[in-house]
């Protein structure tokens, strides 16, 4: 089966407040995803509901055929916007901690890319600047052996130097069988290794195409044709 993730008719409220409002979309394995959209336009809901950190009030969500549930968790590997890594800790403490939780952990792996990254393995957390640790979190989770990687935000923290780095070490870490899902405002930076890109707008997807297609359509790259679209 070629679908990783199906989801159909998407619908969450906050109280009164409608955040998904009937959300599509199916991504295939093999498949690099931008998903794209401002502030407010139901990105995290969606995320936080795949990850089953929140409940859908409706609507169907599929994971490697799966509901959301133990199965489908074993199944994601995912990045969040903030830091979670503890201060006390040293980077080798986290590869310990990762390789006891999650049995599809490579720590060779995940040393290979802290390595690339130049991380010593015995730095305390807590001496690590905000775009260190975000690069130890990134490396913990590429070496994961998942069928979808949700990374979110994954440059927004360093700076316009180490983003080449960081997404190639993503490409050359995600197994082509899975999906990598990323969750940016940058978009000049990943516009450029995405295979397909997502715009959600008010809750619903408003936009779902190849990103080579979007390009040679609009005569535009994808960071103007987002900027058009969300103008108005």
């Amino acid at each position: 089966m070629d679908k990783l993730l199906e989801i159909k008719d998407l619908h969450k409220k906050y109280g009164k407040k409608e955040v998904l409002k009937g959300f599509d979309l199916t991504v295939d394995k093999g498949k690099i995803i931008g998903l794209l959209g401002p502030n407010a336009s139901g990105k995290s809901t969606l995320i936080k509901i795949i990850n089953g950190l929140l409940t859908k009030d409706s609507g169907k969500v599929l994971v490697d055929g799966e509901e959301i549930g133990p199965a489908s968790k074993a199944m994601i590997s995912y990045l969040p916007e903030k830091t979670y890594i503890s201060d006390w800790m040293k980077v080798s403490d986290i590869l310990g901690y990762f390789k006891d939780m999650y049995q599809d952990f490579d720590f060779n792996k995940a040393v290979s890319m802290l390595t690339d990254f130049g991380i010593d393995l015995d730095a305390k957390v807590k001496n690590l600047s905000k775009g260190t640790k975000e690069k130890v979190q990134l490396s913990l989770v590429m070496s994961r052996n998942a069928k979808i990687y949700i990374l979110d935000e994954p440059i927004a923290g360093v700076d316009p130097a180490a983003r080449e780095l960081i997404l190639n070490n993503i490409i050359k870490n995600y197994p082509v069988d899975s999906c990598l899902i990323i969750v940016t405002h940058l978009i000049t930076d990943i516009e450029n290794i995405c295979d397909e890109v997502v715009f959600v707008k008010d809750g619903r997807v408003y936009l779902h195409d190849n990103s080579d297609d979007l390009r040679e359509k609009h005569q535009k790259s994808i960071d103007q044709l987002f900027r058009e679209v969300y103008s108005c």
